[in-house]
Order: structure tokens, then sequence, then C-alpha cells
């Protein structure tokens, strides 16, 4: 119900609820006349060009421009819109990391190299680091500017443009040319040529040919002697469409074929899921090294993880002392403890640092005893919902916390608390802000309340898509989050639009139509008609 408003006011609010972006794109109107008595015999081609196609030549800085702004710079791996950044400590992922880095520098064949495992085991950190490297990596001794890391992408399924696959070969175009400024001039021909390449409705095919797969074909002999170019591409697992994500393996699968391709390496990440496995598997078995596979010693969540999470939160301690002098640092069999307590899985440990010293509390040692109070081992995969429980029964009230956890979990596009508030009205939203803030282990709550609030890690989103993932029994009886939001929706629209509008007469034909319909719960409707009515 609440996927398609175009009410004048809380537009922004309808179409964060939607999914639909508020991004529109203005046409220009160039006339199809343009002198070319001046023009340098150089350019009569291109300005011909330009004239055929009803506008006027762009310079090279305009194309570029414009190609930087359809780029999305937070799926840069280093972008800001990710802080912090995650990453692997000194002396962590040590074997994994060395396997990679030595598959990296194969320069016999181009390969995706899949790294998968369940949901905050480390794959983004993962990742990250190996994104770092790459980036101080030269690709020849001949050369300082012209690094290994040719592009990354890091989807994330809380921001638009990051969890769909049209803005994705821009992304890479644009920081490719940028570390290989030799086929810059290339790009932006073909953007010139067809500027309708960088709309993210375009064919991914298309896109992929002129603004990927052609500019590799130019760097063959430039690359011809030197280790491989890496692609990093993290979590893609958070692209909402299936279909274009699957679409997206099978070109990279076309992309490491072409003979005219140098080698390059692709690096990855994702979740184990089954449409990303059987489109993983479509592609020829030289083309995947998959990470863990059978036979491997490698794993992200194996027992050496343990090991890996001391360190974590040793680290995280000592950093902890920095802040707080008199804090004092866990002794080793209170690591362990906690170390156990995370079921290997690095989401858990980090979150466990936040929710001591991260979030606002006054007093840190107490929620540090709380953590060791309540250290025991759980099922495998289980300690991460474990974990929110926990951090929901510290709220004033857990119930109100949870339901607008979940409604921030809900929301296609994040929300200022201050939206929030005003989309679930004087009664429910009434407490938003007292709520989020208590929850800030796990979300993101900037200073700012202008600014959206964001879910920390998507294993939070899945914890609050179902109430049942959570241990407290107040909140097994929470309105489900997508008919409170459709509710507010409703209530928004009845009360923002004037009365006598084509809504309000649709409505009054469908009750005049409601005998004759089979309606699920017909109090529920009437219920709403008379609300519709006192608006």
């Amino acid at each position: 119900m609440y996927t398609n408003i175009h009410a004048n006011v809380k537009i922004s609010i309808y179409l964060s609820v939607a999914g639909v972006t508020s991004e529109v794109t203005t046409p220009r109107w160039y006339p199809g006349v343009y002198s070319i008595n001046s023009a340098r015999p150089s350019n009569i081609l291109n300005t011909l060009a330009a004239v055929t196609s009803g506008c006027r030549p762009q310079h090279p800085h305009q194309t570029w421009e414009k190609l930087s702004r359809v780029a999305v710079k937070g799926a840069e791996y280093d972008s800001p819109e990710r802080q912090p950044h995650p990453k692997c400590l000194p002396r962590t992922r040590t074997d994994l990391l060395s396997y990679l880095y030595i598959s990296l520098n194969n320069r016999e064949k181009s390969r995706i190299i899949w790294l998968h495992g369940t949901a905050g085991v480390g794959k983004s950190a993962v990742a990250f680091t190996v994104a770092e490297r790459m980036r101080t990596l030269s690709v020849t001794d001949l050369t300082t500017n012209e690094k290994r890391l040719g592009a990354t992408f890091f989807f994330s399924r809380k921001h638009t443009k990051r969890r769909t696959t049209g803005y994705f070969f821009a992304t890479l175009a644009y920081q490719l040319a940028t570390n290989f400024p030799s086929i810059r001039e290339d790009v932006n021909r073909v953007i010139r040529e067809n500027p309708a390449l960088l709309g993210p409705d375009k064919s991914l095919r298309e896109q992929m040919n002129a603004l990927f797969l052609q500019h590799l074909r130019t760097l063959r002999f430039r690359l011809a002697n030197s280790l491989p170019v890496v692609f990093v591409i993290d979590a893609i697992d958070e692209c909402t469409s299936e279909t274009e994500l699957t679409h997206l393996i099978s070109l990279l699968g076309e992309v490491l074929r072409d003979p005219d391709v140098p080698t390059i390496q692709i690096l990855l990440t994702s979740r184990l899921e089954s449409h990303i496995r059987e489109a993983i598997q479509k592609l020829d078995v030289g083309l995947v090294d998959e990470i863990p596979r059978d036979g491997t010693i490698f794993s992200l969540d194996g027992t050496d993880v343990d090991q890996d999470i001391y360190i974590f939160l040793e680290h995280s301690f000592t950093q902890l002392q920095h802040r707080y002098p008199g804090f004092p640092q866990p002794s080793g069999d209170q690591l362990t403890r906690l170390v156990s307590r995370a079921g290997r899985r690095f989401i858990v440990a980090f979150t466990m640092i936040n929710f001591i010293v991260n979030d606002g509390y006054k007093y840190p040692r107490d929620r540090l005893e709380l953590m060791l109070e309540c250290t025991c081992d759980f099922l495998p995969g289980t300690a991460v919902y474990k974990l929110y429980d926990l951090i929901l029964s510290t709220c004033a009230n857990p119930k109100r916390a949870y339901q607008h956890l979940s409604t921030v979990a809900a929301l296609a596009d994040p929300l200022p608390i201050p939206q929030i508030s005003k989309l679930l009205g004087p009664i429910q939203g009434s407490d938003v802000e007292t709520a989020l803030v208590q929850l800030r282990s796990i979300i993101d709550v900037p200073a700012d309340i202008n600014l959206p609030v964001n879910i920390g890690h998507s294993s939070v989103r899945d914890y609050a898509s179902d109430p049942s993932n959570c241990g407290l029994p107040d909140v097994q009886d929470t309105t489900p989050r997508h008919s409170l939001l459709a509710e507010s929706c409703l209530r928004l629209m009845m009360r923002d639009i004037p009365r006598r509008t084509a809504l309000l007469d649709a409505l009054s034909k469908l009750d005049k139509q409601s005998e004759a319909m089979q309606f699920h719960d017909p109090k529920n409707f009437n219920h709403h008609r008379n609300q519709c009515e006192l608006l």
C-alpha cells in the first residue's frame, strides 16, 4: 500500500519507505544547429557528430566531471561513508591473507577468487585489507603512480546506489581511468558518443563493453609484463536484485575469458546464498577459486579464528585504556571467556566493544562485567542474536526499542530521527530518539539529528526482520513492521491530502462495493475508513 505515494508533503519519507529514489534527471535541450565555420580541422568530425546527435560537443573535462558525479564514491574501499573501516589487525588472518596474495600474483590466468561465509565472520575486513595492500603496490617498477588496485565496489543494502548494479561499471571505469590516465580520453570519448551509458537503466552488458571491457583491452600491452591488476568487489549479496547480480557475475566471467584482456584478478566476497552459488557454478571451472572449499585448510570461522578474535579484543581493550586510564585490562582468562562468547564471529566481538565503550554509556566497567556474567557458549551462528538480545534487554523499554529498530531496518532508504518520528506519528513515534540512542552499539545514530540513522551491520537487519529471532518474550507480540509502516503512511496521506481528492473518492467507491468483496479483515478496513472520515 505504501509503495506508490505522490503526496506533495513528506515526500522524502514516502520515497524512503517505498524504496523509490528521489533523484530526478532533468533533460537538457540543445539546439540542433551548431556553427562549424570556426572549427579546427581536427575537431570537424567531432563537431559533425555533435550536430547529428543534436547537442553541443562537450569538453573532456565536462565529460570527466559527469562521470565523476555518476561514480559511486561510497563504494570505494576507503570511502568515508564506510567508516570505521573494517580491517584485519597485524597477526590476524595471516594464512588466509598469504594465500590470497599468492593467488592475486598469478600471471598465468585471470580468475575470480570467491570468498564466502556467514554474516559477521569478517569478509569485508579481508576485502578492505587486500584492497589497501594492492593500493600500495605499483604495477611495474617503472612507475609509482599506476597501482595494482584497479577498482573496488563495496555493495551495501543501506545505500541506494550501492545496492544495485546500475552504477557498477561507471564506478569501475572512473577508478580505473584515475589509476591509468592513459585510458581517460578513451573513457571520455565513449561517454560523449553515448551519454546514456551513465544511466542506471542502461543495459548492463552495454555498460560492461563500453565502460570496462574495451579499456581493459587497451591496457593489454601496457600491462603485458606486470603483475595482475586486482579488482575487489565486496558483499555482492547486498545487491537487492538477484537477477541483476546473476547477470553481473556472468558478465564478469565473460571479461575474464576475453583473450584480449590482460591478466586480472577479481576478489569477490559474499554470503553463501543459493543464487550466487548457482551463478558462480555456471562459470568455467578454471575461472573460479573458491574459499573455503572441500579439502582447503582456509576458513573464515575455523578454530584459528579464536586466536584472531583474542588479538582483536586485546588490542581494543588496550585502546580503551588510553581513553579511560583507570579502566583495568581484562585478564587472559576473561578474554578467553569473551572469545568463547563471540562464537567465531568478528561482528560479535566488535559489537561487544561498541556496547562496552562506544555507545555513550558512562560506566564501561559495568558493561564489561555484564558481558562477563553472560559469557557462555552458544550454538554456532546464534551468538550474534543472543548479543543483540542482551543489548535490547538493557534498554528502558526493550519492546519499544525493538519496534523502532525493526522500523529502521525495514526502511528502503534511511531517514533522520525527526522524519522517523513524524512517520510513526505522535504516539508510536514519541520516543524514537530516546530508544534509538540506547542502541548505538548496533546502529549508527549521528550527532546531527538531520542525518539519517543506519543499521550497523547486515546481521542487525536479519535480526530485526522477524520477531522470532529475538529471545525476549515481550517482543513476540509487536506489530509487524511492514504493517506499522503501511498504517503510518496511510495516516500521513489522509492528513496531508485535502478532502474530496481522487484518493478519498476511490475509497468511497471501494466502500460501496465492500459487500461484494471478500476482505480478510473487514473490521480493520472499516476502522481505517472511519479514521479517514474524521480527518
